[in-house]
């Protein structure tokens, strides 16, 4: 199985990073959510501490290399800052997050992060406060710009992620600008386009995905495992599962040998173009 996954990644036919999706739960409702995230969600789909943990060290087993958690808002969970850390000491990881939670008693639980190998991956979407704030929620862009210094103060990595849906040229250049002078690299800012998946669909938002548009990571969720990180999107409350790849995900061993048959279809080559990260 090891050898298979190295294989199909050299090969370019998907990546090397497992996606946990920690849960749907969040403080914001943005309005191009993948998963209709938002304050009060019924339906949370956390997949828990325990197996997030054996899920990352299976994948570590199996040949995966890296680590990403996404949601919602994992600091929605209480353990969130343990959880990094424990997932952290296993695998490179790379935490999405909206960065309007980090109270100081949050910024004292991640300081063990500082110098590691996992980084917080925060969305910011311009430099305008009120143009942020409509595209993502109140008082986020300020939330935000207190956080980033407050978090590299302590030593700890942090990513600037731009969904891009209507920014100007000069908007974003602007927001380059604020970056750097955190200290942030540009290799530090992803930035990418609103994906007409979840409830950027039913807001007519977006770019529609092709099938080659997105490389395959695997992702796994509480509803089961799945073929990237923008497939496991939902839709008046339901989720999509036109890109499942199983529903389980226990042993890893089980998705990855269904996800491996599934991409055996993609192309082979660096020269494939991927135009969604």
């Amino acid at each position: 199985m090891r050898d298979a996954l190295e294989n199909a990644v050299a090969e370019g036919r998907c990546g090397n990073r497992l996606w946990l999706y920690a849960t749907y739960h969040c403080n914001l409702a943005c309005v191009y959510c993948l998963t209709e995230s938002r304050p009060g969600i019924a339906n949370r789909r956390a997949l828990g501490r325990e197996i997030m943990v054996r899920a990352a060290t299976d994948a570590r087993d199996l040949g995966f290399t890296c680590l990403g958690v996404t949601g919602g808002e994992i600091f929605m969970l209480q353990d969130a800052a343990e959880t990094i850390a424990e997932l952290g000491g296993i695998l490179p990881t790379v935490v999405l997050t909206n960065g309007t939670l980090f109270t100081e008693r949050i910024l004292t639980r991640l300081e063990p992060l500082a110098g590691s190998v996992v980084a917080l991956q925060i969305s910011l979407d311009s430099p305008e406060a009120s143009h942020n704030d409509a595209l993502r929620g109140p008082e986020n862009f300020a939330r935000v710009a207190t956080a980033v210094p407050a978090l590299l103060e302590r030593g700890i990595r942090v990513r600037i992620a731009t969904t891009v849906e209507d920014q100007t040229e000069d908007e974003l250049s602007r927001l380059c600008e604020l970056h750097r002078s955190w200290g942030i690299s540009d290799d530090d800012h992803l930035v990418r386009s609103v994906v007409r998946r979840g409830r950027a669909a039913l807001e007519d938002m977006g770019v529609e995905p092709g099938p080659m548009d997105i490389l395959p990571e695997l992702t796994l969720t509480a509803d089961g495992a799945f073929l990237h990180p923008f497939a496991p999107t939902v839709r008046h409350g339901v989720t999509d599962l036109d890109l499942l790849v199983s529903r389980q995900i226990n042993p890893l061993e089980a998705a990855v040998s269904r996800f491996l048959r599934v991409v055996a279809d993609q192309p082979v080559g660096t020269d494939v173009a991927r135009n969604i990260r």
